[in-house]
């Protein structure tokens, strides 16, 4: 492996973040010697980040624990428009409103990862709806527009998978690029940023920026991604088939989150370890090197390490408890989801596909109906023969709870109100 001179990039290299680099060597010099300041922009299209954000926010914190300036971009902007790369079909057109709310969501999970504040290394937050709310469009064209061609611009992904599958593309997705390029522009004039980092689906979007703020600044700045992650079976990071796993949380519990990592697969325990943890790199080579049931182990300092850095330390502990509590002794764990049902309905009673449904084991109806012909319903620890069983009042235990369960791992419980 390469000798950097900089903790950043060593640490990164070591770590498996690094996908591409514009010139890692003179990145590596410049941080070896002086303060970098380095940004990646987060879009608000929803009112949480899930975990495929995680590697990127990652990024951030070791920028900062290698003496760095981190830069937080939430798009109030640029989500006006929405980024085509990756996708098929335009976003829907979200409301200044809705935009507003989804950044207030954001925003909260950066204080567990970051150090914000006033000194040379503090993160700071800035939102790029500053500077592009108040561009005049022909002046931008003319100052910036000349400096794109279609030529170069239909080569990137973005545009040809899109092209490529015969799905439209919009004139409001195709200056997505030019406004991300401007961001990086501006941010270099306004802060002195020389380095923009984000997932290897941006690069065409970063190369951009390094060019035209090369060619209308003359600075010489860098970009950097990592790569775009998928868990050993080809699932991309952030969704499981019961929806996305939010990093915010009052979107996901903080036990529901633990058991995502608690539950990864085998063969990605180590990347995991070295990715989204801050262990030594010695001991992760010794967990990674378990097998059978002492990986199991690893899985669970795993999903500590994990949710204490995202949850905080006592929600790791807790999570961690109320799974011992409901595998290893076949009680409830106080830390289940748990959802209110109103009295009445439990009167009468409902369904157990139905219970299944409401309380989020399943996504459907269908998927509940499925899960309990195959067997892998269970209702207070017992198995659910019929799909139209019913879940009703006295099925609670002597806490006024009733426990349903699909598969071994997933678990929930009715409150009844």
């Amino acid at each position: 492996m390469t000798q950097y001179k900089s903790d950043f990039i060593r640490i990164l290299a070591e770590r498996g973040f690094i996908n591409q680099c514009t010139d890692i060597e003179a990145l590596d010099e410049k941080a070896s010697k002086e303060v970098i300041t380095a940004y990646i922009g987060f879009d608000c299209t929803a009112t949480s980040l899930h975990i495929g954000s995680l590697l990127p926010i990652m990024l951030l914190r070791w920028l900062q624990k290698t003496g760095h300036k981190p830069v937080v971009l939430m798009g109030g902007g640029t989500t006006k428009v929405g980024d085509p790369s990756g996708k098929d079909a335009a976003r829907p057109v979200m409301t200044d409103d809705f935009i507003a709310t989804n950044m207030a969501g954001i925003k909260t999970v950066f204080d567990k990862y970051l150090q914000f504040g006033d000194g040379s290394t503090d993160a700071l937050m800035v939102n790029n709806n500053d500077w592009l709310s108040d561009i005049s469009y022909l002046d931008f064209l003319r100052d910036f527009g000349r400096h794109f061609t279609i030529n170069r611009m239909m080569t990137f992904d973005s545009v040809k998978l899109r092209l490529d599958r015969e799905q439209p593309l919009t004139f409001l997705e195709f200056n997505y690029m030019i406004l991300q390029a401007y961001d990086y522009y501006e941010l270099n004039k306004r802060l002195g940023l020389s380095l923009q980092m984000g997932g290897s689906d941006q690069w065409g979007n970063i190369i951009n920026g390094v060019e035209l703020t090369r060619r209308v600044s003359g600075n010489e700045v860098y970009g950097l991604t990592v790569p775009l992650l998928t868990t050993s079976t080809g699932q991309k990071m952030g969704k499981t088939h019961n929806g996305a796993v939010w990093l915010n949380d009052d979107m996901l519990s903080a036990y529901d989150f633990w058991q995502y990592w608690r539950n990864v697969s085998d063969a990605d325990v180590g990347r995991f370890l070295r990715l989204f943890t801050e262990l030594p790199l010695d001991e992760v080579a010794k967990l990674e090197a378990l097998g059978g049931q002492e990986l199991n182990e690893a899985k669970k300092i795993l999903a500590h390490e994990v949710t204490k850095l995202c949850r905080g330390e006592q929600a790791a502990v807790d999570a961690a408890e109320t799974a011992r509590i409901t595998f290893e002794e076949g009680a409830l764990g106080k830390d289940l989801p748990t959802f209110e049902v109103p009295q009445s309905e439990l009167e009468s009673g409902i369904p157990a596909f139905d219970a299944m449904r409401r309380v989020e084991l399943a996504k459907s109806g269908g998927e509940a109906r499925r899960a309990i012909k195959g067997g892998g319903a269970r209702l207070n620890d017992k198995a659910v023969g019929d799909e139209n069983q019913l879940v009703t009042l006295a099925d609670a235990n002597a806490d006024g709870l009733i426990k349903l369960s699909f598969g071994k791992k997933r678990h929930a419980l009715i409150k009844p109100v």
